[in-house]
């Protein structure tokens, strides 16, 4: 039988005739080959990165090649630390909880890999506090948020840590467009039990984007019964949508009644100082070394999630890879050129912001500092605090600093009314977006 490291090189030698140099140098030079334990061959990569990218695009290639040199047919593993292999005979035969009860939470998606900043420190808080007491501490949960902000994130972190630190416990995690098909599979096939069982029956239930059941009737009656069913057993419910439950359209007045029973937390977009810190999180784990400049480049100009955040950085690891150059500003510029256009507008300022504010609604500029609290002042200061939330990267106390040294809450307070009015205002609403819209050129 051929060892490893001699079917590696001979492996390697078939797949470089495959690949073009850049790709070859970029993915497959720094590969260690460490183990064959039992049908597994064992490589060692250099970071998270180049891990997803083999499993993704190259694994077919990788298999069939080694194939190609051993009688046995091998399934390629890969990790990033020697130590995941250590122990793995007596490991491979224990039993996991994890897997047994739910094989398809992200390992990725811990509390330890979430970043807290700002705009998700209470919705962390809470998660965890319900990770740690289930159905004692909120019941049910309910997240809100836009997409990409970590919603399922913290659901999977949850589902992690009752695994891991609770006995046995049976979790389950779902979204809402898989639960209706899943019904639906169940009345067509007379398996209607067998699905109640397995919803019902669990000591944790978390499902994401609840959102979709809306308007369907026979999966909002199911899923009723559940909630009902498990919430009456003292089982823990944690429940995700894009919107809170009063504003998700056609949703059953009995069902919204449900999800407000317990805490209801939203997740908002991350502030500049989040956003780099997530950047550096993400370098941390893949073990890869980028430039202060180019992290903050990337959380200057990509304001909107965290997925896209994260998947610039992404673009810009394969960029450097591929060329076969250091991560730097000029690299990094060149790789988002297609994402990031460079504007020639003038900077948006707390300032510029106050200017267009007070042109709208007639206040003097002295007016966003001063204590005076009539409508026809507080509400166009709000409306600036607003815009300021929206279109800078400055923080909540930041804010305030700038509106007369006024409390972070302050500024949370107005950024949740003038959200609000915006969806019920189309007047408001039409004036905020044509200030924003002159303000961004």
């Amino acid at each position: 039988m051929m060892d490893i490291v001699s079917l590696w090189d001979k492996t390697l030698q078939l797949i470089k005739g495959e690949l073009s140099r850049p790709s070859f140098n970029a993915f497959f030079k720094q590969i260690v080959p460490l183990k064959i334990y039992s049908n597994d061959l064992i490589l060692l990569v250099p970071n998270e990165f180049t891990k997803s990218i083999l499993e993704d695009r190259y694994l077919t290639l990788i298999e069939g090649s080694i194939n190609q040199f051993s009688l046995k047919k091998y399934n390629v593993k890969f990790v990033l630390n020697e130590s995941e292999v250590e122990g793995l005979d007596e490991e491979d035969n224990k039993p996991s909880n994890i897997k047994k009860n739910y094989p398809n939470l992200n390992p990725k998606y811990t509390f330890d890999t979430f970043v807290i900043g700002n705009s998700n420190r209470f919705a962390h808080a809470a998660c965890v506090a319900v990770a740690e007491s289930p159905a004692k501490a909120y019941n049910p949960l309910f997240l809100y948020g836009g997409v990409g902000l970590g919603k399922t994130h913290l659901m999977h972190a949850i589902g992690h840590h009752i695994l891991t630190e609770k006995k046995d416990p049976k979790v389950v995690y779902v979204s809402s467009e898989k639960f209706t098909n899943e019904l639906i599979n169940s009345i067509k096939n007379d398996r209607n039990e067998e699905f109640r069982n397995k919803y019902r029956n669990v000591d944790v239930l978390l499902i994401d984007d609840i959102q979709f059941i809306a308007g369907k009737e026979g999966t909002q009656e199911e899923f009723f019964h559940t909630f009902n069913s498990l919430h009456e057993a003292n089982k823990q419910i944690i429940i995700s949508s894009d919107r809170p439950p009063k504003e998700i359209p056609t949703l059953e007045d009995r069902l919204r009644s449900r999800f407000e029973m317990g805490l209801i937390t939203d997740i908002q977009a991350p502030d500049f100082e989040t956003r780099i810190a997530i950047l550096r999180k993400k370098a941390q784990m893949e073990r890869i070394d980028v430039p202060n400049e180019v992290m903050t480049y990337i959380a200057k100009n990509i304001k909107s999630n965290i997925r896209e955040l994260e998947g610039a950085l992404t673009r810009v690891v394969a960029y450097s890879s591929l060329t076969n150059r250091h991560i730097s500003f000029d690299l990094a510029t060149e790789a988002l050129k297609d994402i990031i256009t460079t504007s020639k507008t003038e900077e948006i300022t707390v300032n510029r912001i106050k200017e267009k504010v007070s042109n709208v609604f007639n206040i003097k500029m002295e007016d966003f500092n001063s204590k005076k609290r009539t409508r026809s002042i507080a509400y166009p200061r709000q409306i600036a605090m607003y815009i300021c939330r929206e279109l800078t990267d400055l923080s909540l106390p930041k804010i305030g600093e700038e509106f007369g040294g006024r409390d972070h809450t302050t500024v949370i307070h107005a950024h949740d009314k003038i959200s609000r009015d915006i969806q019920e205002n189309d007047d408001i609403k039409a004036k905020i977006d044509k200030i924003m819209s002159e303000l961004k050129g």
